[in-house]
């Protein structure tokens, strides 16, 4: 059977001497990168400070235009951010947080670094975090547990849409259903969703959503996003925010007056290089579709399960295709030094703790890749072949 995402291989120049199954956590550059590049070094060598005015001012609302179809999202509703933290901080530096409604309910296996920020931040601003743990099989979270979290003294839900050990995919719609239900506003974190199944932001009716090209989108570091809903752009006005969310910028008035639309959720000054290294990855996801990138994920993430099966690999994703996202990850013995030694083949994976060996194809990957990864494992398992990627100290188990 031909597979026509193949076709998009040749855009993507490592995968020609390299098996690339490492997409969820920086996708492959595709080929067009450099020449995108090129235009900023141009335009920076040429136009000197008139770039601002002639193409850099409007980047992050252009890029975020670019990913707003990919998340059913309307031109004038994505802007770009330095990274998903800063974006989830602008976010939670928009709300008020009184006694009577100050909770904001997320998981216990959301993503480290969006917890870090409201552990230390949302609590500074009187907020009290209510954390939902993990179901018993340590890779979900129930959703039924997250509703029942939501009550009225919920301002705010911020869950992941899929969780970034496991890939394991929320049921969102029932959480959103309560959380509006009980006057709270949702914010998803989609990183680990956006270009590797369909998302639309209108029929989840989430108020907010952050995400980023560097995994599934191939855009590369620094090109983070967030999606606000029109009926909570202009409502709210963030606290950490910059001279790009003013009205008048360019006026460098004492006193803010937020600028129109989804403008005022910037901040200072973006980071130019990497909003033209973003543009590209997305552009080629949208030509692929996403719903045929789903339908592909869902059938190699079936076969590595049964590759691991087989062998009698813990595998850490779920079994259900419809809770499984684009990623399984393979809890073999060693799974650091076997990472490491696949590293050293020109495979390339990433090992996590409390989760193993994450093993990520995408719409480029071949069929044969899926078994010469496994049989890599097996190589370095069965000849001993791990103990030469030992860390100092001895094994790990």
């Amino acid at each position: 059977m031909t597979d026509p995402l193949l076709a998009y291989r040749g855009e993507f120049p490592i995968l020609e001497h390299t098996t690339y199954l490492v997409s969820n956590s920086l996708g492959a550059m595709p080929r067009a990168v450099p020449e995108r590049l090129a235009e900023y070094v141009d335009e920076w060598a040429e136009q000197g400070v008139r770039a601002w005015g002639r193409a850099w001012w409007r980047l992050p609302g252009a890029v975020g235009d670019e990913i707003a179809p990919l998340i059913g999202a309307d031109p004038g509703t994505v802007v770009m951010a330095g990274n998903v933290t800063l974006a989830q901080a602008t976010v939670l530096s928009a709300l008020d947080y009184p006694p009577e409604r100050n909770r904001i309910v997320m998981t216990e296996l959301d993503f480290p670094s969006v917890r870090y920020v409201y552990d230390r931040l949302a609590t500074r601003l009187g907020a009290e975090i209510v954390v939902v743990p993990a179901a018993a099989d340590g890779i979900s979270v129930d959703a039924d547990a997250v509703v029942a979290a939501i009550d009225e003294r919920t301002r705010l839900v911020c869950v992941s849409h899929v969780l970034f050990r496991s890939a394991f995919v929320m049921d969102v719609a029932p959480i959103v259903a309560r959380a509006h239900a009980m006057g709270a506003l949702v914010s998803l974190d989609a990183f680990h969703a956006v270009g590797v199944l369909p998302v639309d932001v209108k029929a989840l009716g989430v108020d907010f959503l952050t995400g980023g090209v560097l995994k599934w989108l191939c855009g590369g570091p620094g090109g983070c996003f967030l999606y606000v809903a029109p009926a909570v752009q202009t409502a709210l006005e963030p606290s950490l925010t910059g001279w790009m969310a003013h009205e008048h910028p360019f006026a460098f008035e004492s006193d803010m007056a937020y600028a129109p639309g989804v403008y005022r959720w910037l901040n200072g000054t973006p980071a130019v290089p990497a909003l033209y290294a973003a543009i590209e990855g997305p552009r080629i996801l949208r030509r692929a579709g996403v719903a045929a990138i789903r339908e592909k994920s869902m059938r190699q993430t079936a076969r590595l399960l049964e590759l691991a099966d087989a062998r009698g690999y813990p595998v850490r994703a779920p079994r259900d295709p419809a809770r499984r996202g684009g990623t399984v990850a393979f809890d073999v013995p060693h799974a650091y030094e076997v990472s490491e030694y696949l590293l050293s083949r020109d495979v390339l994976v990433d090992f996590r703790p409390n989760a193993g060996i994450r093993v990520a194809p995408h719409f480029y990957t071949r069929d044969d890749e899926l078994d010469t990864v496994v049989a890599m494992m097996d190589e370095a398992l069965t000849t001993g072949r791990w103990r030469d990627f030992q860390p100092r100290g001895g094994a790990s188990t």
